[in-house]
């Protein structure tokens, strides 16, 4: 037997043992649903994007009902850019008006939502991409939040534009796709109860499926490891408790709130547990699902 037999047996050894080890998880998931927010640096990397679309076909193989929900915030803001559009933000979100609007939308639910789709087709999966339009699945009233001005402290209200909050998710269609072999793919961009087009956010869009859907777990793929302790460390595990206690203390700050405070919403839709993972890392979610320790940061009520 020479040397390169033996190393090929050997490493088919340790795949079967890879294996071996990820099927009581596989069992614990076993016909359910979990939804995945894509977005981040992720999706601007084409290998990242490849082991992403195998890792939601691996989900799909192996009896898991998995849902894509993807964003797109750089793309929007180079198309932006390409058409000599500029955009307002206030308090981190963006003043969407109708001319905006409409490049959101075609970017959303055009060019993303299918580059996901036909990845997920080169990985030997099949996909189809949605928004909160198809099947009226999605319906957001207007985002309205107050602003408190910092010097005179005059508290104001915020017109967005066309931002929206999800208030009714229709499960019909995602519940034919789960007893099909297809992947649902979705943009966040809903009709309002108004009738108007509107953008939402994505992790909030996520959260609002995932809620709707019963989800055993919805993954937040981000550009960061997790929640971080006061020294630097992730923090593998949380309470509502204590994530709670962590934003009152200062532990949780900047833009990991938000996350934070938006996997508690998907904990009050009814999710069973939100992560929050880094999503540079190559084939996170098999990590997070399929191995004893996770690859970001559980947190469950």
């Amino acid at each position: 037997m020479t040397e390169t037999s033996v190393k090929s047996e050997a490493e088919l050894i340790e795949q079967a043992e890879i294996l071996s080890k990820a099927l009581p998880y596989m069992l614990r998931y076993d016909d359910k649903t979990v939804v995945i927010k894509f977005g981040g640096h992720a999706m601007g990397d084409p290998a990242l994007g490849k082991a992403f679309a195998e890792d939601i076909t691996l989900l799909k193989l192996a009896g898991l009902n998995p849902v894509v929900v993807h964003g797109g915030g750089p793309q929007i803001n180079a198309m932006l850019k390409k058409l000599d559009i500029k955009s307002e933000f206030a308090d981190g979100i963006r003043i969407t008006d109708r001319q905006t609007m409409e490049v959101v939308e075609m970017v959303l639910a055009g060019s993303i939502n299918k580059e996901i789709v036909q990845t997920i087709g080169e990985a030997g999966g099949r996909a189809i991409g949605l928004t909160g339009k198809d099947g009226n699945m999605v319906t957001c009233a207007r985002t309205t939040r107050k602003s408190r001005d910092p010097v005179t402290g005059e508290e104001r209200s915020i017109d967005y534009g066309f931002v929206g909050d999800p208030k009714i998710v229709r499960t019909e269609v995602l519940d034919v796709l789960k007893k099909s072999e297809i992947i649902p793919v979705l943009a966040p961009v809903c009709p309002g109860e108004d009738g108007e087009t509107y953008n939402v956010n994505a992790d909030t869009f996520a959260g609002a499926i995932a809620g709707a859907l019963g989800a055993a777990r919805v993954l937040f793929l981000t550009d960061v490891p997790g929640v971080l302790d006061a020294n630097k460390q992730l923090i593998r595990e949380l309470s509502r408790a204590e994530a709670e206690r962590l934003i009152a203390d200062g532990t949780i700050s900047g833009g990991m709130i938000p996350k934070v405070e938006t996997c508690l919403e998907a904990l009050d839709r009814g999710v069973e547990a939100a992560v929050i993972l880094n999503g540079k890392v190559p084939h996170a979610v098999l990590l997070e699902l399929f191995t004893e320790h996770g690859a970001g940061t559980l947190i469950k009520g």
